[in-house]
């Protein structure tokens, strides 16, 4: 569907939308796409480009995502439920848990889906959380000075499957943004200055508001509080992960 071009923030270099739609809206004519999704793909994404580890996204996790796992001679990463010790699943800790495959595909509805969605649409496609902020930002600037970037903050789905706009994927966008301001970045839509003000808000106080977000909770409801951590490892990664042929890998090595 046509976005309205008043939807679509093209009088600014610094761009900020939520979700699939949002990726569409600001995505066309971006130079970079940043996107985040807290808890947990970037988490996850991040923790594992540290360990040397490519990312094939798969926005699904049935036979299609099998095939890529073949093509691109990975492993799969397998259900939270389903995880048994030493398979890799969406939680970053089980990354550091296990064996680290040369490749891994990773299944999520949400940033996966909307990594996917961009692949070939953007020059530049780079996945960002609270911990690789400042290092994607500081990338960003170094190597693309001049760049329209759009920054799509993922968000949940609720039952119905339409978007839930969630607190920490506002927290790591605005991370990202406030961070590029600091570098010098201009132009930045009224959209983006908000959520880059959202992160200032409570930055020296992330870790236990990520831990009283509704993911978070839902988070350590499910026994899974190692996520929220790992995810308030804030400014812990110098990784860029970056998408080229349908893998993420660090751009900065």
């Amino acid at each position: 569907m046509p976005v309205d071009p008043s939807m679509s923030q093209s009088a600014y270099r610094l761009r900020f939308e939520w979700g699939l739609s949002g990726a569409d809206a600001i995505g066309d004519g971006a130079d970079v796409a940043v996107i985040v999704d807290v808890l947990s793909f970037t988490t996850t994404l991040t923790v594992a480009v540290d360990a040397g580890i490519e990312v094939v996204p798969s926005r699904w996790r049935d036979s299609r995502a099998e095939q890529l796992a073949d093509q691109f001679d990975s492993a799969l990463a397998v259900g939270r439920a389903a995880a048994t010790s030493g398979q890799i699943s969406l939680c970053p800790a089980t990354v550091r848990a296990a064996p680290a495959p040369a490749r891994l595909v990773l299944p999520s509805p949400n940033g996966s889906t909307i990594a996917d969605e961009l692949a070939g649409r953007v020059g530049v496609c780079v996945g960002a959380s609270l911990r690789n902020a400042d290092a994607a930002a500081q990338w960003i600037r170094a190597t693309s000075p001049n760049a329209v970037i759009a920054v799509i903050a993922a968000g949940e789905l609720w039952p119905d499957g339409s978007l839930r706009p969630a607190a920490e994927d506002l927290w790591g966008a605005g991370a990202v943004m406030s961070a590029l301001l600091n570098t010098g970045a201009v132009d930045a839509s009224p959209e983006a200055v908000m959520a880059a003000a959202a992160w200032r808000a409570v930055e020296h106080e992330a870790g236990s508001e990520l831990r009283r977000c509704a993911s978070g909770r839902e988070l350590d409801a499910l026994g899974h509080p190692e996520d929220v951590t790992i995810a308030a490892e804030i400014g812990s990664s110098c990784c860029v992960p970056v998408l080229r042929g349908g893998m993420f890998a660090d751009a900065t090595r």
